[in-house]
């Protein structure tokens, strides 16, 4: 894929001073070694095709990884940027993401505590009971919402943390795998590389206008995607 023919992205909103777009599984947020489109270079071109612009300013307060879709929100302006890193840091940006599994947690709910540890060779987190040197305090609440085919299990997440591989890591310790997440346990990838992992929800209040914004993504195309979203897109 070259930067010429740079896919459509799926705008989820958009104002003067934001952007948040619905991320495609295997699309990397910004530039890295291998030289891959960018959804920073997506909106890009869609910014400066719709409003006939030489240059934009994006900037990007968080992240998601490269396997991962969902929305992700970007800065329009500088100022903007440096009050979204604030509120992403302060815990008041809302994430809710959806997992599917490979095995039924424990529990219907529960709320995981754990210590994350990051091998940076491996770059790999690991969910410990224990610290150690270098791991720091990891917290989720999960809902088991529902299964297809008896082996796809559906859990709604809900982060406390923000750390390195969080939800792949916890889930991997209560045995539940996410499916095409060979770095994570499961025995085999996906076709397209993805993992069933899904940013779905995103909510805050507006840095300008204090209006509260909350946005739901849809989830890829596919069977077991379009099964899950069909029987519990009006959950809010």
């Amino acid at each position: 894929m070259s930067k010429k023919t740079l896919p459509h992205i799926d705008i989820l909103y958009e104002d003067d001073y934001l952007i948040i777009v619905n991320k495609p599984p295997g699309v990397i947020i910004q530039g890295d070694k291998t030289g891959d489109p960018t959804l920073l270079d997506m909106t890009e071109a869609y910014l400066k095709r719709t409003y006939l612009k030489k240059d934009v300013f994006l900037g990007l307060p968080h992240r998601l990884d490269r396997p991962t879709s969902g929305a992700v929100v970007l800065a329009k302006k500088k100022s903007i940027l440096k009050q979204l890193n604030k509120m992403f840091h302060d815990g008041k940006v809302r994430k809710t993401y959806w997992a599917v599994v490979n095995k039924k947690p424990p529990k219907s709910k529960d709320t995981l505590h754990h210590y994350l540890w990051k091998n940076e060779q491996q770059n790999k987190s690991y969910a410990l009971d224990y610290p150690k040197p270098g791991s720091k305090e990891a917290s989720l609440t999960y809902n088991y919402l529902g299964s297809y085919k008896n082996k796809f299990h559906l859990l709604e997440i809900y982060l406390h943390t923000g750390r390195h591989h969080q939800i792949r890591a916890q889930l991997l310790r209560i045995g539940c795998r996410i499916i095409g997440d060979m770095k994570y346990g499961y025995p085999h990838a996906n076709a397209d590389k993805s993992i069933f992992l899904h940013a779905r929800r995103i909510a805050f209040f507006h840095p300008i206008t204090n209006e509260k914004i909350t946005i739901f993504a849809p989830p890829p195309k596919g069977e077991i995607w379009d099964y899950f979203y069909q029987k519990f897109k009006k959950r809010r």
